[in-house]
């Protein structure tokens, strides 16, 4: 005797169309377009999420260029001379920091701005 796939199909057919509620048309009801349009759904939003971050790292690093430059350098600058002097800041928190502190960014251009033109001179941690 076979073994029949009746609720197992019902099963997937139900997530499927439970997946297409609120398409339009025939993408919510019909299976076969919904399974198509699920899946193509699927794969936009798999490749948003890479894109996503894509995009905020060139806002961020957008932002940075614009408070460099307000401070009479580059963002190429900013970020080698950041290198030199040793800070770890990623450009999530630098971009936070151009937007929301523009006085601490001043004290970061000029840390990157005195390790571009050879000083070495410890950083003091007063906040």
């Amino acid at each position: 005797m076979r073994t029949k796939l009746g609720a197992v199909k019902k099963r997937k057919k139900k997530r499927i169309l439970k997946a297409a509620r609120g398409y339009r048309g025939g993408r919510s009801k019909l299976y076969r377009t919904a399974k198509q349009s699920v899946r193509r759904s699927r794969r936009f939003s798999w490749i948003g999420r890479r894109l996503k971050k894509r995009d905020f790292r060139r806002l961020w690093i957008t932002r940075i260029n614009a408070a460099a430059r307000q401070r009479g350098m580059n963002y190429s600058r900013l970020i080698n001379g950041l290198k030199k002097a040793d800070v770890e800041l990623n450009r999530k928190i630098l971009a936070d920091i151009a937007v929301n502190d523009p006085d601490a960014f001043d004290d970061i251009a000029a840390i990157a701005q005195g390790a571009l033109s050879g000083k070495n001179e410890p950083v003091s941690a007063t906040a």
